[in-house]
């Protein structure tokens, strides 16, 4: 198993990736410049969370004056983005590049990798 600029294991560095949603898909996609592995996962990490925050915001902003619905939304558009994480981090920690639906295809055409 390789390893990360950090010396962390490359699956580890892979679930860091998503532990803070884009951000530390940021930091880990700025810091990392060698390991594709967790370059895949960072990348990956900051668009999918960027996608489900404009996706929570739209819904909170369109959907939020109504008091059952907007709530309900919101929640469960929550909830949907800490399972994708767990998820997500849990494939990473077992070595596996699980790519998300045309997400994980435009990562690795931005990063040159299949």
């Amino acid at each position: 198993m390789e390893k990360s600029v950090f010396g962390l294991d490359e699956n580890i560095a892979g679930v860091l990736c998503y532990l803070l949603g884009f951000i530390s898909g940021v930091v880990m996609l700025i810091m990392e410049r060698e390991n594709k592995f967790v370059r895949f996962h960072a990348l990956q990490s900051t668009m999918w969370f960027i996608l489900l925050a404009i996706v929570g915001w739209v819904v909170g902003a369109i959907l939020g004056w109504i008091p059952l619905i907007g709530g309900l939304l919101t929640s469960a558009i929550g909830l949907f983005t800490v399972a994708s994480a767990i998820f997500l981090m849990y494939n990473a920690y077992m070595g596996k590049k699980f790519k998300i639906p045309v997400i994980g295809d435009v990562v690795e055409g931005q990063l040159g990798s299949k």
